[in-house]
Protein backbone atom coordinates (compact mmCIF):
# COMPACT_ATOMS: atom_id res chain seq x y z
CA UNK A 1 0.00 0.00 0.00
CA UNK A 2 2.73 2.45 0.93
CA UNK A 3 4.63 1.84 -2.32
CA UNK A 4 1.42 2.78 -4.15
CA UNK A 5 1.01 5.89 -2.00
CA UNK A 6 4.61 6.96 -2.67
CA UNK A 7 3.99 6.53 -6.39
CA UNK A 8 0.85 8.66 -6.22
CA UNK A 9 2.73 11.39 -4.40
CA UNK A 10 5.43 11.36 -7.08
CA UNK A 11 2.80 11.59 -9.79
CA UNK A 12 1.11 14.45 -7.94
CA UNK A 13 4.37 16.43 -7.96
CA UNK A 14 4.98 15.60 -11.63
CA UNK A 15 1.57 16.97 -12.53
CA UNK A 16 2.39 20.28 -10.87
CA UNK A 17 5.56 20.55 -13.00
CA UNK A 18 3.70 19.54 -16.18
CA UNK A 19 1.05 22.21 -15.58
CA UNK A 20 3.85 24.79 -15.53
CA UNK A 21 5.42 23.41 -18.69
CA UNK A 22 2.10 23.53 -20.58
CA UNK A 23 0.98 26.95 -19.36
CA UNK A 24 -1.14 28.54 -22.06
CA UNK A 25 -2.47 25.20 -23.36
CA UNK A 26 -5.91 25.39 -21.79
CA UNK A 27 -7.16 21.90 -22.68
CA UNK A 28 -3.95 20.19 -21.57
CA UNK A 29 -3.69 22.15 -18.32
CA UNK A 30 -7.35 21.40 -17.53
CA UNK A 31 -6.71 17.68 -18.05
CA UNK A 32 -3.63 17.75 -15.80
CA UNK A 33 -5.42 19.82 -13.16
CA UNK A 34 -8.32 17.36 -13.10
CA UNK A 35 -5.97 14.42 -12.52
CA UNK A 36 -4.12 16.36 -9.84
CA UNK A 37 -7.34 17.27 -8.00
CA UNK A 38 -8.32 13.59 -7.95
CA UNK A 39 -4.98 12.66 -6.37
CA UNK A 40 -4.89 15.55 -3.90
CA UNK A 41 -7.05 14.08 -1.09
CA UNK A 42 -4.96 10.90 -1.03
CA UNK A 43 -1.60 12.70 -1.21
CA UNK A 44 -2.46 15.22 1.52
CA UNK A 45 -3.65 12.41 3.81
CA UNK A 46 -0.47 10.42 3.05
CA UNK A 47 1.68 13.42 3.96
CA UNK A 48 -0.26 13.79 7.20
CA UNK A 49 0.38 10.10 7.87
CA UNK A 50 4.12 10.44 7.21
CA UNK A 51 4.31 13.40 9.57
CA UNK A 52 2.56 11.45 12.32
CA UNK A 53 4.76 8.40 11.69
CA UNK A 54 7.88 10.55 12.02
CA UNK A 55 6.58 12.08 15.26
CA UNK A 56 5.91 8.62 16.71
CA UNK A 57 9.40 7.40 15.74
CA UNK A 58 10.97 10.42 17.45
CA UNK A 59 8.89 9.92 20.58
CA UNK A 60 9.81 6.24 20.81
CA UNK A 61 13.49 7.09 20.32
CA UNK A 62 13.33 9.36 23.38
CA UNK A 63 11.83 6.65 25.59
CA UNK A 64 15.35 5.42 26.37
CA UNK A 65 16.43 8.86 27.62
CA UNK A 66 17.75 8.84 31.18
CA UNK A 67 15.98 12.11 32.02
CA UNK A 68 12.62 11.18 33.67
CA UNK A 69 10.89 14.35 32.41
CA UNK A 70 11.93 13.75 28.80
CA UNK A 71 10.90 10.12 29.09
CA UNK A 72 7.49 11.09 30.47
CA UNK A 73 6.97 13.58 27.65
CA UNK A 74 7.95 10.93 25.11
CA UNK A 75 5.48 8.44 26.59
CA UNK A 76 2.72 11.04 26.48
CA UNK A 77 3.53 11.94 22.87
CA UNK A 78 3.68 8.30 21.77
CA UNK A 79 0.35 7.44 23.43
CA UNK A 80 -1.29 10.41 21.69
CA UNK A 81 0.19 9.84 18.23
CA UNK A 82 -0.17 6.04 17.95
CA UNK A 83 -4.01 5.98 17.77
CA UNK A 84 -3.98 8.88 15.32
CA UNK A 85 -1.51 7.02 13.11
CA UNK A 86 -3.74 3.93 13.11
CA UNK A 87 -6.77 6.04 12.21
CA UNK A 88 -4.87 7.71 9.36
CA UNK A 89 -3.87 4.31 7.98
CA UNK A 90 -7.53 3.26 7.89
CA UNK A 91 -8.46 6.51 6.14
CA UNK A 92 -5.77 5.87 3.54
CA UNK A 93 -7.07 2.36 2.92
CA UNK A 94 -10.53 3.82 2.36
CA UNK A 95 -9.20 6.48 -0.02
CA UNK A 96 -7.41 3.82 -2.07
CA UNK A 97 -10.54 1.72 -2.56
CA UNK A 98 -11.73 1.63 -6.19
CA UNK A 99 -14.45 4.22 -6.63
CA UNK A 100 -17.71 3.58 -8.40
CA UNK A 101 -17.25 5.32 -11.75
CA UNK A 102 -20.87 6.46 -11.54
CA UNK A 103 -20.63 8.21 -8.17
CA UNK A 104 -20.28 11.77 -9.48
CA UNK A 105 -22.99 11.43 -12.13
CA UNK A 106 -26.47 12.85 -12.27
CA UNK A 107 -29.17 10.28 -11.67
CA UNK A 108 -32.53 9.25 -13.07
CA UNK A 109 -34.93 8.06 -10.37
CA UNK A 110 -37.94 5.92 -11.23
CA UNK A 111 -40.70 5.45 -8.63
CA UNK A 112 -43.56 3.05 -9.33
CA UNK A 113 -46.62 2.21 -7.26
CA UNK A 114 -46.58 -1.45 -6.20
CA UNK A 115 -49.20 -3.43 -4.31
CA UNK A 116 -51.91 -1.45 -2.59
CA UNK A 117 -53.95 0.27 -5.28
CA UNK A 118 -54.59 4.00 -4.79
CA UNK A 119 -52.70 3.97 -1.47
CA UNK A 120 -49.56 2.70 -3.24
CA UNK A 121 -49.87 5.61 -5.68
CA UNK A 122 -50.15 8.11 -2.82
CA UNK A 123 -47.08 6.56 -1.19
CA UNK A 124 -45.18 6.88 -4.50
CA UNK A 125 -46.05 10.60 -4.41
CA UNK A 126 -44.73 10.81 -0.83
CA UNK A 127 -41.43 9.25 -1.92
CA UNK A 128 -41.19 11.64 -4.87
CA UNK A 129 -41.57 14.60 -2.50
CA UNK A 130 -39.07 13.05 -0.05
CA UNK A 131 -36.37 12.74 -2.71
CA UNK A 132 -37.16 16.18 -4.13
CA UNK A 133 -36.70 17.72 -0.68
CA UNK A 134 -33.51 15.69 -0.13
CA UNK A 135 -32.07 16.98 -3.41
CA UNK A 136 -33.02 20.53 -2.47
CA UNK A 137 -31.22 20.22 0.89
CA UNK A 138 -28.06 19.11 -0.95
CA UNK A 139 -28.23 21.92 -3.49
CA UNK A 140 -29.12 19.59 -6.37
CA UNK A 141 -31.66 20.34 -9.07
CA UNK A 142 -34.58 18.06 -9.92
CA UNK A 143 -36.35 17.87 -13.27
CA UNK A 144 -39.49 15.85 -13.96
CA UNK A 145 -39.08 13.54 -16.96
CA UNK A 146 -42.29 11.55 -17.01
CA UNK A 147 -45.33 10.93 -14.83
CA UNK A 148 -48.50 8.87 -14.82
CA UNK A 149 -51.04 10.20 -12.30
CA UNK A 150 -53.66 8.20 -10.42
CA UNK A 151 -56.09 11.14 -10.40
CA UNK A 152 -56.23 11.49 -6.59
CA UNK A 153 -52.81 13.00 -6.00
CA UNK A 154 -50.75 9.85 -6.44
CA UNK A 155 -48.51 8.38 -9.13
CA UNK A 156 -48.68 5.10 -10.96
CA UNK A 157 -45.16 6.02 -12.09
CA UNK A 158 -42.97 9.09 -11.86
CA UNK A 159 -39.51 9.49 -13.40
CA UNK A 160 -37.27 12.45 -12.62
CA UNK A 161 -33.68 13.54 -12.91
CA UNK A 162 -31.47 14.76 -10.07
CA UNK A 163 -28.57 16.94 -11.21
CA UNK A 164 -25.65 17.58 -8.88
CA UNK A 165 -22.15 16.43 -8.01
CA UNK A 166 -22.21 13.19 -6.06
CA UNK A 167 -25.94 12.60 -6.55
CA UNK A 168 -25.49 8.96 -7.53
CA UNK A 169 -23.03 8.27 -4.69
CA UNK A 170 -25.80 9.06 -2.18
CA UNK A 171 -29.01 8.04 -3.91
CA UNK A 172 -27.77 4.68 -5.23
CA UNK A 173 -28.61 3.10 -1.87
CA UNK A 174 -32.31 3.91 -2.34
CA UNK A 175 -33.00 1.28 -5.03
CA UNK A 176 -35.42 -1.37 -3.86
CA UNK A 177 -38.90 -1.94 -2.46
CA UNK A 178 -40.20 0.62 0.05
CA UNK A 179 -43.13 -0.50 2.22
CA UNK A 180 -45.65 1.71 4.01
CA UNK A 181 -47.99 0.75 6.84
CA UNK A 182 -50.77 3.26 7.58
CA UNK A 183 -54.51 3.94 7.47
CA UNK A 184 -55.27 5.08 3.91
CA UNK A 185 -57.30 8.25 3.44
CA UNK A 186 -59.75 6.09 1.46
CA UNK A 187 -60.24 3.67 4.39
CA UNK A 188 -63.40 4.38 6.39
CA UNK A 189 -63.00 1.64 9.01
CA UNK A 190 -59.59 2.81 10.20
CA UNK A 191 -57.77 -0.40 9.32
CA UNK A 192 -54.01 -0.25 8.72
CA UNK A 193 -53.01 -1.24 5.19
CA UNK A 194 -49.62 -2.31 3.86
CA UNK A 195 -48.62 -0.97 0.45
CA UNK A 196 -45.40 -0.79 -1.53
CA UNK A 197 -43.58 1.28 -4.11
CA UNK A 198 -40.41 0.42 -6.00
CA UNK A 199 -37.53 2.83 -6.48
CA UNK A 200 -34.85 2.45 -9.15
CA UNK A 201 -31.85 4.79 -9.21
CA UNK A 202 -29.99 4.91 -12.53
CA UNK A 203 -26.82 6.78 -13.43
CA UNK A 204 -27.18 9.20 -16.34
CA UNK A 205 -25.00 8.17 -19.28
CA UNK A 206 -23.79 9.79 -22.49
CA UNK A 207 -24.59 8.58 -25.98
CA UNK A 208 -20.99 7.51 -26.52
CA UNK A 209 -21.16 5.16 -23.50
CA UNK A 210 -24.24 3.30 -24.68
CA UNK A 211 -24.63 2.94 -28.43
CA UNK A 212 -28.24 2.17 -29.38
CA UNK A 213 -28.58 1.53 -33.12
CA UNK A 214 -31.66 3.13 -34.67
CA UNK A 215 -32.80 -0.24 -36.02
CA UNK A 216 -33.07 -1.49 -32.40
CA UNK A 217 -35.62 1.15 -31.42
CA UNK A 218 -39.25 1.34 -32.49
CA UNK A 219 -40.77 4.80 -31.98
CA UNK A 220 -44.49 5.51 -31.73
CA UNK A 221 -46.09 8.91 -31.26
CA UNK A 222 -49.47 9.71 -29.76
CA UNK A 223 -51.36 12.56 -28.14
CA UNK A 224 -50.41 13.47 -24.59
CA UNK A 225 -53.22 12.97 -22.11
CA UNK A 226 -53.82 14.26 -18.62
CA UNK A 227 -55.59 12.79 -15.61
CA UNK A 228 -58.91 11.25 -16.55
CA UNK A 229 -57.83 10.70 -20.14
CA UNK A 230 -58.56 14.17 -21.50
CA UNK A 231 -56.23 15.31 -24.27
CA UNK A 232 -53.90 18.11 -23.28
CA UNK A 233 -52.22 18.32 -26.70
CA UNK A 234 -53.92 18.41 -30.06
CA UNK A 235 -50.74 17.26 -31.80
CA UNK A 236 -49.03 13.91 -31.37
CA UNK A 237 -46.14 15.00 -29.13
CA UNK A 238 -45.98 12.03 -26.75
CA UNK A 239 -43.35 9.39 -27.55
CA UNK A 240 -43.20 5.68 -26.82
CA UNK A 241 -39.89 3.90 -27.49
CA UNK A 242 -39.55 0.13 -27.58
CA UNK A 243 -36.07 -1.36 -27.41
CA UNK A 244 -36.54 -4.39 -29.65
CA UNK A 245 -33.66 -6.60 -28.35
CA UNK A 246 -34.90 -6.39 -24.75
CA UNK A 247 -38.56 -5.46 -25.14
CA UNK A 248 -38.01 -2.50 -22.82
CA UNK A 249 -40.60 0.30 -23.23
CA UNK A 250 -40.12 3.97 -22.31
CA UNK A 251 -42.79 6.65 -22.61
CA UNK A 252 -42.51 10.43 -22.29
CA UNK A 253 -45.31 12.95 -22.76
CA UNK A 254 -44.65 15.87 -20.41
CA UNK A 255 -42.72 18.08 -22.84
CA UNK A 256 -44.49 20.24 -25.40
CA UNK A 257 -42.58 18.94 -28.42
CA UNK A 258 -42.11 15.48 -29.85
CA UNK A 259 -38.34 16.03 -30.11
CA UNK A 260 -37.98 16.90 -26.42
CA UNK A 261 -40.01 13.87 -25.38
CA UNK A 262 -37.93 11.64 -27.65
CA UNK A 263 -34.65 12.97 -26.19
CA UNK A 264 -35.87 12.38 -22.66
CA UNK A 265 -37.12 8.90 -23.49
CA UNK A 266 -33.74 8.03 -25.04
CA UNK A 267 -31.95 9.30 -21.91
CA UNK A 268 -34.06 7.00 -19.73
CA UNK A 269 -33.52 4.06 -22.10
CA UNK A 270 -29.73 4.58 -22.10
CA UNK A 271 -29.67 4.73 -18.29
CA UNK A 272 -31.66 1.50 -17.99
CA UNK A 273 -29.48 -0.37 -20.48
CA UNK A 274 -26.32 0.96 -18.80
CA UNK A 275 -27.58 -0.32 -15.44
CA UNK A 276 -28.13 -3.78 -16.92
CA UNK A 277 -24.55 -3.84 -18.25
CA UNK A 278 -23.15 -2.49 -14.96
CA UNK A 279 -25.04 -5.21 -13.11
CA UNK A 280 -23.43 -7.90 -15.26
CA UNK A 281 -20.01 -6.34 -14.73
CA UNK A 282 -20.44 -6.13 -10.97
CA UNK A 283 -21.59 -9.74 -10.78
CA UNK A 284 -18.52 -10.86 -12.70
CA UNK A 285 -16.15 -8.88 -10.47
CA UNK A 286 -17.78 -9.64 -7.13
CA UNK A 287 -18.31 -13.38 -7.25
CA UNK A 288 -17.23 -13.71 -3.63
CA UNK A 289 -18.84 -10.51 -2.36
CA UNK A 290 -22.62 -10.66 -2.49
CA UNK A 291 -23.66 -7.49 -0.74
CA UNK A 292 -27.17 -6.23 -1.36
CA UNK A 293 -26.17 -2.66 -0.46
CA UNK A 294 -26.30 -0.51 -3.56
CA UNK A 295 -27.03 -3.44 -5.83
CA UNK A 296 -30.33 -2.03 -7.08
CA UNK A 297 -32.20 -5.28 -6.35
CA UNK A 298 -35.82 -4.19 -6.76
CA UNK A 299 -37.17 -7.40 -5.23
CA UNK A 300 -35.55 -6.57 -1.90
CA UNK A 301 -37.69 -4.93 0.78
CA UNK A 302 -35.27 -2.30 1.95
CA UNK A 303 -37.29 0.05 4.18
CA UNK A 304 -40.60 0.17 6.05
CA UNK A 305 -42.47 3.38 6.91
CA UNK A 306 -44.78 2.61 9.85
CA UNK A 307 -47.05 5.63 10.34
CA UNK A 308 -48.94 4.57 13.50
CA UNK A 309 -45.63 4.30 15.37
CA UNK A 310 -43.89 7.07 13.40
CA UNK A 311 -41.10 4.55 12.83
CA UNK A 312 -38.96 4.13 9.71
CA UNK A 313 -36.78 1.02 9.60
CA UNK A 314 -34.05 0.24 7.08
CA UNK A 315 -33.88 -3.56 7.03
CA UNK A 316 -30.41 -3.73 5.48
CA UNK A 317 -28.65 -2.16 8.46
CA UNK A 318 -31.32 -2.59 11.15
CA UNK A 319 -31.58 1.14 11.75
CA UNK A 320 -34.89 2.64 12.94
CA UNK A 321 -35.79 6.31 13.30
CA UNK A 322 -38.89 7.71 14.98
CA UNK A 323 -39.40 10.96 13.09
CA UNK A 324 -41.69 10.25 10.15
CA UNK A 325 -42.39 13.90 9.31
CA UNK A 326 -38.67 14.76 9.11
CA UNK A 327 -37.83 11.71 6.99
CA UNK A 328 -40.61 12.42 4.50
CA UNK A 329 -39.30 15.99 4.37
CA UNK A 330 -35.98 14.66 3.05
CA UNK A 331 -34.03 13.89 6.24
CA UNK A 332 -32.72 10.51 5.06
CA UNK A 333 -28.97 11.08 5.51
CA UNK A 334 -28.80 8.92 8.70
CA UNK A 335 -29.85 5.90 6.62
CA UNK A 336 -27.58 6.76 3.70
CA UNK A 337 -24.59 7.44 6.00
CA UNK A 338 -25.03 4.04 7.66
CA UNK A 339 -25.40 2.25 4.34
CA UNK A 340 -22.39 4.04 2.87
CA UNK A 341 -20.28 3.12 5.90
CA UNK A 342 -21.33 -0.52 5.70
CA UNK A 343 -20.58 -0.62 1.99
CA UNK A 344 -17.09 0.79 2.58
CA UNK A 345 -16.41 -1.65 5.43
CA UNK A 346 -17.38 -4.60 3.26
CA UNK A 347 -15.25 -3.39 0.36
CA UNK A 348 -12.29 -2.95 2.72
CA UNK A 349 -12.78 -6.51 3.98
CA UNK A 350 -13.15 -7.79 0.42
CA UNK A 351 -9.96 -6.04 -0.74
CA UNK A 352 -8.11 -7.47 2.26
CA UNK A 353 -9.21 -11.02 1.43
CA UNK A 354 -7.87 -10.88 -2.13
Amino acid sequence: MFDKLAGLETRYEELQDLMGQHAGEYARVSELARERSELEPVVLKYREYKKARSALAQARAMLSDSDPEIKALAESEASAVAPRLEALEQELKSLLLPRDSRDQRNVIVEIRAGTGGDEAGLFAADLFRMYSRYAEKHGWKTELLSQSDTGIGGFKEVIFEVKGKGAFSRLKFESGVHRVQRVPVTESSGRIHTSTATVAVLAEVDEVEIDIPEKDVKMEVYRSSGAGGQNVQKNSTAVRLTHLPTGMVVQCQDERSQLQNRLRAMAILRARLYEIEEGKRRDAIEKTRRSQVGSGERSEKIRTYNFPQSRITDHRVGLSLHNMAAVLDGEIDPFIDELSQRDETERLQFSGDE
